[in-house]
């Protein structure tokens, strides 16, 4: 056992080293005006076929680029409520080619659901292939010529193209690129949005138009589904979350311990998810379900020995995200690490599990010390504040939701009240900008009608007495009214007001 101690204090005293260097394919060089181009097109809800879903929607940096949003999948069985549930991602309700609505058999006429959990896409830039199940190939494919773009290397481009056509998560049926890029070329960058970020603003302010913004990043004004994986797999290749406290130097005597934990050889952590990156990048069945409710790998390859194999995630900010596992179906991290040992209630499928797992011992006493380092210790406090390069505007479809559930509710209501608390043009205070509906920067009745428009709770909106009882003016009419009725004095002329909504 001295011996064991020993070891674990040598590999946690050298692992902590720098992450690699960014693999950037030569064929789609980084450049700044391709990388806020992608920033942009990633937070597009235009991007979608309902401006309802951006790629941002369900990728938050302060979730780790993942999805907080309690969104259940009903499984194999179509049954929600039952083991093989799913904890996905919200999409765009069924629509056909025409965009008229379809009576889903899983969802009605209600969002549908993703099969399976988001991914972060924080250090995604070392993946050889993208999605839990690696379809998103290292060599990209241009959809629309079939030709190859990007020999090796093309992860990030071949999975940032798929949502866009997928009629679960951005698309309604058939639809096309043509569609995608006719769509953009008309569209006003960002319009949607609110919050917008300053290099966003800048380029938007020089570039107005989408063909513009095309022209400062590839040369001309062509759009085309080359150049809008190139350019979101350029943003996503800035994200790079390397200033952990493991990375710096600066973990607690506790995280030390728990990286100590970690890096015993009989927890075995370290063997999947292998410092820096936290990560081997390799396909894995876990024994987490039974393989016909999702084979992974193998549906991929075709090959049995990948059946329920999934990608071995980075655990790098894994203490932001609230659910785990590529269904989602674990909440903390105490039952991952209970799932692990098979204790609590947490069961093992043993069909083609991989060897490893059956054998991880730890004791009682290491796994909160283990819990610190993971929920501590590789968090990079820039991702959890979401502060450059992880910033982001405030979505259209986000615009209500104060506590970010993905619901506009009573809990939400209590914060509407708290946020505008009576005063005539208040400035937004920090944590109040999602209800700042119009995103002036002000807390009025102004931004009442809207909240009630994007009410999601059963039941009408409970009425708001400051604003109904004894409607206050947006401060922003108070010169009109002011106006009206000094020219209404004067008998001179008749007004009429009117109000405007975003």
């Amino acid at each position: 056992m001295k011996l064991i101690a020993l070891l674990s204090l040598v590999l946690s005293a050298s692992v902590a080293a720098q992450v690699p260097a960014p693999p950037v394919p030569p064929q789609n060089p980084i450049t700044p005006a391709k990388r806020v181009l992608g920033k942009i097109l990633f937070w597009e809800e235009q991007l979608s076929s309902d401006n309802s879903i951006a790629c941002g929607t369900c990728h938050q940096p302060f979730q780790a680029t993942a999805d907080q949003r309690l969104a259940v999948h009903p499984g194999l069985d179509g049954n929600p409520g039952t083991a093989d549930d799913v904890i996905g991602s919200f999409g765009v309700e069924r629509r056909d080619e025409f965009g008229v609505p379809v009576n889903d058999a899983l969802f009605g006429f209600d969002r549908q659901v993703t099969p399976r959990s988001a991914q972060t896409v924080i250090n995604g830039l070392w993946a050889p292939n993208g999605f839990w199940d690696g379809r998103a190939t290292s060599q990209f494919v241009d959809p629309q010529t079939g030709l190859v773009s990007i020999p090796i290397g093309g992860a990030l481009e071949s999975q940032s193209i798929g949502p866009i056509l997928n009629d679960v998560e951005m698309a309604r049926e058939n639809r096309t690129w043509a569609d995608v890029i006719t769509k953009i070329e008309n569209a006003t960058p960002l319009t949607l949005a609110t919050y917008v970020p300053p290099d966003m603003t800048g380029a938007i302010a020089v570039d107005p138009t989408y063909p513009d913004l095309f022209e400062a990043a590839f040369g001309d004004t062509t759009i085309t589904a080359e150049r809008i994986a190139f350019a979101i797999a350029t943003y996503e290749r800035t994200l790079i979350a390397d200033q952990t406290p493991f990375d710096l130097g600066t973990m607690t005597p506790q995280q030390q311990q728990g990286l100590n934990v970690f890096l015993n050889p009989g927890s075995r952590c370290g063997i999947c998810h292998a410092p820096p990156l936290f990560t081997d990048n390799t396909f894995r069945n876990i024994g987490l379900r039974p393989i016909p409710e999702d084979n992974g790998r193998q549906g991929v390859t075709g090959n049995p020995a990948d059946a329920g194999r999934f990608k071995v995630p980075g655990l790098r900010n894994v203490g932001l995200r609230s659910n785990f596992m590529h269904n989602g179906r674990l909440s903390t991290l105490g039952q991952v690490i209970d799932f692990y040992l098979g204790i609590n209630g947490q069961i093992q499928f043993p069909a083609n599990q991989d060897p490893l797992i059956p054998g991880i011992v730890m004791p009682p006493g290491a796994v909160v010390d283990l819990i610190e380092f993971l929920s501590g210790g590789l968090t990079d406090p820039r991702v959890a504040a979401e502060t450059f390069p992880f910033d982001r505007p405030i979505l259209h479809s986000e615009q209500g939701d104060g506590d970010r559930d993905g619901d506009v509710d009573s809990d939400d209501l209590a914060a509407f009240v708290a946020c505008i608390d009576g005063t005539v043009g208040t400035a937004v205070v920090p944590g109040c900008e999602r209800l700042d509906m119009d995103g002036d920067g002000f807390m009025t009745c102004s931004d009442w009608s809207s909240f009630e428009l994007a009410w999601t709770e059963t039941g009408p909106v409970p009425d708001l007495g400051l604003c109904l009882s004894t409607p206050i003016p947006a401060a922003s009419e108070w010169g009109m009214i002011v106006l009206a009725l000094s020219v209404l004095t004067l008998g001179s002329l008749t007004f009429r007001k009117k109000v405007s909504r975003y």
